[in-house]
């Protein structure tokens, strides 16, 4: 396997596929590297070196007990990065992915990026606050909490119901991406899957993306039921300057799935352009 050991020790996963100019994909939780293998595919096989690391506690990584926060998410995608000398980078960040994406940006600087897409992310900051007011109340990431404690098993089944827009009319989810999911959850620690709640939910990526200078395609289901809209897409296109919104309507969270073929359409367009 590809694997980088960081600076503290940590153990992480990457596949590395295709060659040309890098395109680096971050994933959401509870997932790994394997939520991007449609994109993958298709950008590698379109002239694109396609890049994707199972985040520390996350996959095929190490479960450390420490470090499962958005600082030390951010600096191991900083060590792969330079581990691997990329340049001109487009990085890709779906759900908690595109927050790691905004950290790195925040915390690391932007002089080896030449573009950036969110997908569904958790920019600029989830929890509900004074300053917030858009965002969810802290008991629904406490539920979450509790949920994964108690049965994680059960709650990530669960979970791919909102998550992939199952309970809508005349949705069209296969067994199989609803499996793919629970696995790739399974995987993963719970220590470091109950850690990353905290730090998806609550840390505010505002000044990351006020930093952002580069060509930034902000993408999100209109029916994200995991992930609100107004809270995170539509606040973080009123900070990164001239960024492109794209909505696709009535898409849920997981739309690099159910979505796949118009998502892999708008990279290589925007990776083109």
């Amino acid at each position: 396997m590809n694997t980088i050991i960081t600076n503290d020790g940590t153990k992480i996963y990457y596949k590395d596929w295709g060659s040309g100019q890098p395109v680096v994909f971050s994933h959401g939780w509870p997932l790994s590297a394997d939520a991007w293998e449609s994109q993958m595919v298709c950008l590698a096989s379109n002239g694109y070196r396609c890049i994707a690391h199972d985040r520390r506690g996350h996959g095929r990584s190490s479960q450390p007990w420490t470090g499962n926060d958005m600082d030390t998410y951010a600096a191991d995608l900083s060590e792969l990065i330079e581990m691997l000398d990329l340049h001109g980078i487009t990085l890709v960040g779906h759900s908690t992915g595109g927050g790691e994406v905004a950290r790195y940006i925040g915390r690391h600087g932007a002089r080896r990026v030449a573009g950036v897409v969110l997908v569904g992310a958790v920019t600029p900051l989830m929890l509900k606050t004074d300053a917030n007011p858009g965002g969810l109340p802290i008991k629904v990431f406490d539920d979450i909490r509790a949920g994964v404690a108690a049965d994680r098993s059960q709650f990530f089944k669960d979970l791919t119901t909102p998550f992939y827009g199952a309970n809508r009319p005349g949705a069209k989810v296969s067994q199989g991406i609803r499996d793919a999911f629970w696995f790739q959850g399974m995987q993963g620690g719970l220590k470091n899957e109950l850690d990353s709640i905290k730090a998806f939910s609550e840390t505010d990526f505002t000044g990351d993306l006020k930093k952002f200078d580069m060509p930034t395609l902000i993408i999100h289901g209109g029916d994200d039921q995991i992930v609100p809209i107004d809270a995170s897409a539509h606040a973080s296109a009123k900070l990164v300057r001239n960024a492109i919104l794209k909505i696709y309507p009535g898409a849920p969270h997981g739309l690099a799935d159910t979505h796949k073929d118009e998502l892999n359409a708008d990279l290589l367009a925007f990776l083109k352009s």
